[in-house]
């Protein structure tokens, strides 16, 4: 079988060709039978699963993990490309190309001509609003359906595409005046949630409560707050209290299935100090 080792050279070039090699070996009769097997829709959720693992180290500032995870992100990326070359649709060149392309191409203010160069000033706000309506013409000019909400993954995690979805139409001018006018939407939520659960009916009492939630998630953009990381920060604040209160009843030798709702109670207040 083929050896494969890291280069004694370590720049990113050498090192990212000795990527490939080790890639095409896997791929290859004489690699490994796991590798040979996997395809692009196989390899979804490792993607998704790499992704969320690069996010947490760095949520953890553990910068040693994200290295890692970063070069477990990059396997994805190869891997896959790897496998759609076999098929002879495009290569890893034609993903770096496209990006290269890219960046140039929706950075006119840095990269084009010195004599050709508009807005070398523009702030981030502006610069963001330029990535948008040139997104918006190289849409139309590929022939793709024209929506100012751009392409949005359905397969996004929902809070995150609520969060997307509302950000970009509030970028043409469709959004709540103010926070407050988000605020009484709410409310309006929360009353026909009320209604919905009297009339006892599950669709409709799911629907309003995807209403509050993406209502919310827009209150969380009129505040600046990302609702992803506010949903993670309270889910870990969750975890760590209700793990406390399981250490509490345990000294008190009370098993939590035991415990009843006042001493749970008392203990979760004892947990949250």
């Amino acid at each position: 079988m083929p050896q494969h080792n890291p280069p004694p050279e370590t720049t990113p070039g050498v090192m990212f060709e000795s990527l490939l090699r080790i890639m095409k070996t896997l791929r290859s009769p004489e690699g490994c039978a796991w590798d040979r097997e996997q395809t692009p829709m196989s390899l979804r959720p490792f993607v998704l699963e790499e992704a969320y693992e690069v996010v947490d180290a760095i949520d953890r500032k553990d910068f040693e993990e994200l290295k890692s995870e970063l070069g477990d992100l990059l396997l994805q990326v190869v891997f896959l490309s790897e496998v759609i070359k076999e098929s002879g649709l495009f290569e890893i060149q034609d993903v770096i190309r496209s990006i290269c392309e890219k960046l140039v191409r929706r950075h006119p203010h840095v990269f084009a001509p010195e004599d050709d160069k508009h807005g070398t000033s523009l702030n981030a706000a502006e610069v963001k609003l330029q990535w948008e309506r040139i997104k918006t013409k190289e849409r139309a000019a590929a022939g793709k359906p024209k929506t100012h909400l751009g392409e949005i993954p359905v397969s996004m995690p929902s809070l995150l595409r609520a969060f997307r979805l509302g950000k970009q139409a509030a970028s043409v001018g469709f959004d709540w005046a103010s926070v407050d006018d988000v605020g009484d939407k709410l409310n309006e939520e929360l009353i026909e949630l009320k209604t919905a659960r009297a009339t006892g009916e599950p669709n409709q009492i799911e629907e309003e409560i995807g209403d509050l939630l993406f209502t919310v998630t827009n209150l969380a953009r009129h505040l600046q707050v990302d609702p992803e990381i506010a949903l993670r920060s309270a889910n870990n604040k969750f975890e760590n209290r209700f793990k406390t209160l399981e250490r509490q009843l345990k000294k008190r030798g009370i098993e939590l299935a035991d415990a009843s709702p006042e001493t749970m109670n008392d203990a979760w207040e004892r947990s949250k100090r």
